[in-house]
């Protein structure tokens, strides 16, 4: 994991850790800093440690806390209260979807997660710098 990206500092979130290597494997390819956590704790203590996370995209279903439960920690946090949050899930029911919008998430992607509309978000979210005309 390198710091010296240009692109921002994500954090994954996902108890699965296949699918968590895969998908931090995927953005550091589009030049995103990734750090991941296999729990809400251990993602708690990644932005305690990295405060320039700029986003983190969570599994919603986890064993011991759910995404719902990180992102409402958040939220309640001043510093890190309009942090913006992705939430993947293969079993989102509409009681979750309503609390996820009342929680202000950005997007909500079903698993197995497709990713050219998650590259889509993210590059609409965080642009790639552009050339100038007069460089060209």
């Amino acid at each position: 994991m390198t710091t010296s990206s240009s692109r921002q500092q994500l954090l994954l979130v996902d108890d699965e850790e296949d699918a968590l290597l895969e998908l931090a494997e995927l953005l550091e390819g589009e030049g995103f800093c990734c750090f991941t956590a296999v729990s809400v704790k251990i993602a708690l203590q990644q932005l305690t440690k990295h405060p320039d996370i700029a986003l983190v995209i969570t599994d919603l279903r986890m064993p011991e806390e759910s995404g719902i439960s990180l992102i409402k920690r958040l939220r309640e946090h001043t510093a890190r209260q309009h942090l913006p949050v992705i939430v993947m899930s293969g079993h989102a029911d509409m009681d979750d979807v309503s609390d996820l919008l009342r929680l202000q998430v950005l997007d909500l992607f079903r698993k197995p997660i497709y990713h050219a509309r998650l590259l889509d978000t993210l590059n609409n979210l965080f642009p790639l710098p552009t050339l100038s005309l007069a460089e060209h």
